[in-house]
């Protein structure tokens, strides 16, 4: 199962993304878009309508970790389409609610669209298969604690894209634990 992190400024502007690789279970078995079309069409898109349907990518290679990564990275433009569609309904939920976990905010097909909102309008967005609300929440917590600490270098700049490599790894350890 993956998941795939977005901090947006509020300005929408990208300043880190993450995907990670769980080894987990998932909660839900995908059922995949190509599974309905003749095996003839499906096979110069095999990696859009595998993107498209929910799963990871066609390809899977075997990780030193002893789990499996998947992908080759053919179907990242949908992930950044999905993320990016989705700001729009996270724009009219925040209007509506006041909280700053915003849980489930869109669905495209097994793709799941979890929002969290800092006060300074900063968004973070999680594409995520299957449910795990409460894991969510501890992991967007996390990263915003650890989003604070970095905004509070003196050398980083606010709102700037984030390349430091303490963050990056607290926010996959975070991710290890929680997704």
């Amino acid at each position: 199962m993956s998941h795939h992190l977005f901090l947006l400024s509020p300005s929408d502007t990208p300043l880190y993304n993450l995907t990670h690789f769980s080894t987990k279970p998932s909660q839900t078995a995908p059922s995949p878009l190509s599974a309905n079309l003749p095996s003839w069409s499906t096979s110069a898109f095999a990696g859009t309508l595998t993107a498209l349907s929910g799963a990871s990518s066609v390809v899977q290679a075997s990780t030193q970790g002893g789990g499996v990564r998947m992908g080759g990275g053919q179907d990242r433009h949908v992930i950044q389409m999905i993320a990016n569609a989705s700001l729009d309904v996270i724009e009219e939920v925040v209007r509506r609610d006041n909280g700053m976990y915003l849980k489930s905010v869109d669905k495209f097909n097994e793709w799941t669209v979890s929002a969290f909102v800092t006060p300074g309008n900063m968004k973070f967005i999680l594409l995520h298969e299957g449910k795990n609300d409460e894991g969510i929440r501890a992991f967007f917590t996390e990263v915003w604690e650890v989003y604070i600490k970095t905004m509070m270098n003196p050398f980083h700049t606010a709102h700037g894209v984030i390349s430091s490599a303490i963050f990056d790894g607290r926010v996959r350890a975070s991710a290890r634990k929680h997704l």
